[in-house]
């Protein structure tokens, strides 16, 4: 096979690794998700006190921690190995209008198929992760301009300087009305850095609830696009490199978690016991993502993306894992119904309450006592393997689509 760096533009490459890593972590998207809907406590819970939780809801819960990191990363990896195999002429414009078709399916589609709910007047938006990487597309559609280095400092900066302004901190503002509503500027904040909910047009207005601040998912986006650099280099090389950062990054978290010295807002805490210990260490922030968990987090991705390199994937296990990631779009998509169906009827199994899952995270927060709903952690489990049991023919068709045909649209999906 051509190198990427020399391939024709009409030649679609694929990397399996890549595809490999993303399919992957979109897996353990579908239990994280799964988990919020079908679990007793999911919608209202916080599986990583170490003073409530349990160790197997511990782990189940920050083991998904893994996804959005490396699912940022591939996302800024695909549009860098776009530049490598294309060029840059017209990439910039496919990466704004990219990011416009993202943020527009966040505000609708994801949301309605996320809350099963579309009372915007009194819940406007959940900014999440595909807002996230549709505004830091729309920013990197300008960054693309610029030589790939400068792309990487704004990405390096991003990820490891935001921390530096968490001191700056509008007011927890909270749909019960205990304290003011934030003006444009601690609103603007909140996207930016802090997360957090706020209204809009006036404490009555329609409340955005911003889970994933652009500043530090903006630096993830370009430190994916400058790594597709890697992908021009020889294989031996890139694979060191990869393997350097995977061994790097934890040692550079170790150094500054042990101590509390910089890179996340929440220091850890010695507790009653080691088990507690350890996940208090590990408690890292991800509503944003701090320093401390973004080391702690890519550094699997780069070990799996340096493991993997150069190998093929058609068959078995590797075969369907491959299938889910070149189709992260309509996959994310179909794993929401799957999430939320699967609680409903763990529900109705448990004879709970069905009622939270129409309500939006408004309505939830004020509810006087947590939901009566879903079930124990192992229907988690067994909903799970179900869900991607249904949702994977489903996949392999679509890939299929997008392998034989080349219509424009079938790359914004």
């Amino acid at each position: 096979m051509p190198s990427i760096a020399t391939a024709p533009a009409a030649e679609r490459v694929r990397l399996d690794a890549i595809d490999v890593v993303r399919g992957a972590v979109m897996i353990l998207m579908v239990l994280d998700h799964t988990r919020t809907f079908v679990h007793t406590d999911g919608l209202t819970g916080h599986p990583l006190d170490p003073a409530t939780t349990s160790v197997p809801l511990y782990l189940t819960r920050w083991v998904t921690h893994l996804c959005a990191p490396a699912f940022v990363l591939c996302a800024g990896l695909g549009i860098g190995l776009r530049r490598l195999r294309a060029g840059t002429e017209g990439l910039s414009s496919f990466v704004f209008t990219r990011g416009l078709w993202l943020v527009g399916l966040e505000l609708t589609l994801v949301r309605a198929l996320l809350w099963f709910n579309v009372d915007y007047a009194t819940f406007l938006a959940h900014l999440q992760v595909i807002w996230a990487i549709g505004v830091s597309m729309i920013v990197l559609s300008v960054l693309v301009r610029l030589p790939v280095g400068i792309v990487a400092a704004v990405g390096a900066l991003s990820i490891i300087g935001h921390n530096a302004l968490d001191a700056v901190q509008v007011p927890a503002w909270r749909p019960d009305g205990s304290t003011p509503a934030p003006g444009l500027g601690g609103a603007i904040w909140i996207v930016v850095h802090q997360s957090g909910f706020f209204p809009i047009g006036g404490p009555r207005g329609p409340i955005v609830w911003a889970d994933y601040p652009l500043l530090p998912w903006l630096g993830v986006l370009c430190a994916g696009y400058a790594m597709s650099s890697l992908y021009a280099w020889p294989g031996a090389s890139r694979r060191r490199a990869l393997a350097l950062a995977a061994v790097s990054m934890p040692v550079v978290f170790l150094l500054l978690r042990t101590w509390n010295v910089y890179g996340d807002p929440r220091d850890w805490v010695p507790q009653p016991t080691v088990v507690q210990s350890a996940m208090s260490f590990m408690r890292v922030t991800k509503y944003g993502p701090s320093l401390d968990f973004v080391l702690v987090t890519l550094a699997p991705a780069c070990a799996a993306l340096a493991a993997l390199d150069g190998r093929s994937f058609a068959h078995g296990i590797g075969g369907v894992v491959v299938t889910f990631g070149r189709v992260p779009l309509f996959f994310y998509l179909l794993q929401w119904i799957t999430a939320h169906a699967s609680g409903v009827l763990v529900t109705v199994w448990q004879g709970g309450d069905l009622r939270p899952y129409g309500m939006h995270p408004v309505d939830l927060l004020r509810l006087p006592t947590a939901p009566d709903v879903g079930g124990p952690l192992w229907a988690v489990y067994v909903c799970w393997m179900l869900s991607l049991l249904a949702i994977y023919p489903l996949c392999r068709w679509f890939a299929g689509v997008k392998a034989r045909r080349r219509d424009w649209y079938l790359s914004y999906l």
